[in-house]
């Protein structure tokens, strides 16, 4: 026998991971030591504060998704456990890359390419998870007002990885290391983004999505 999937369950178990991934981002600093102490690592406070933000930020793709379709199978399944596998392993490339730039972290030029290719390869399986989940749920959703906006994100998503496989690109070549410009080249996305969202607009007729 058949039974059918429970979203909530999935929900459940996906918030508690994301919740695990920003006690990742806080274990290295000691709450024991005394206030002033801990004044003097502000740095450390902005690094774990932009950190969280970003982890909320995927947090709220995640909770999008369920909200416009809670379309669950073993395949979104699949998806989503490798989806929150990848969010816990980004918590660390992300740290340590923004503690590069603040000048936290002593790092040469060949260190540098190497966790701007892990921090764009966990970037860039992060939305293939996410488009592959949207893109599942458009295949299998009868309505067709929904399938029109499963599709939409899918093809959306689409985009940060393909911006994410141009970062991991010049890194590899270390193209603009120096300048940061694998982390700049991100700035795309919103160019990409909107041309996308206007091609699809006038194609498919529909609303502001």
């Amino acid at each position: 026998m058949k039974f059918p999937h429970n979203s909530n369950r999935l929900e459940a178990f996906s918030d508690g991971v994301f919740a695990f991934a920003a006690t990742l981002m806080v274990v290295s600093l000691d709450l024991n030591q005394s206030f002033m102490t801990l004044s003097t690592k502000g740095s450390s406070l902005i690094t774990i504060g932009v950190s969280f933000f970003v982890l909320a930020a995927l947090w709220v793709v995640h909770y999008n998704y369920f909200k416009r379709s809670g379309y669950v199978d073993n395949w979104i399944i699949t998806f989503n456990t490798v989806l929150l596998f990848v969010i816990l392993y980004y918590v660390f490339p992300m740290k340590s890359l923004i503690r590069t730039w603040m000048g936290q972290e002593e790092i040469n030029m060949q260190g540098l390419a190497d966790l701007f290719q892990w921090y764009s390869l966990g970037f860039m399986l992060i939305f293939l998870c996410y488009a592959l989940m949207y893109y599942r749920a458009y295949r299998k959703t009868r309505s067709l007002s929904n399938s029109i906006v499963l599709y939409f994100y899918a093809r959306h998503f689409s985009i940060y990885v393909f911006v994410g496989l141009i970062s991991i690109a010049l890194s590899t070549l270390k193209i603009g290391i120096t300048y940061g410009l694998p982390g700049f080249i991100y700035v795309l996305l919103r160019p990409f983004c909107y041309a996308h969202s206007q091609w699809f607009e006038k194609k498919f007729k529909t609303p502001e999505l």
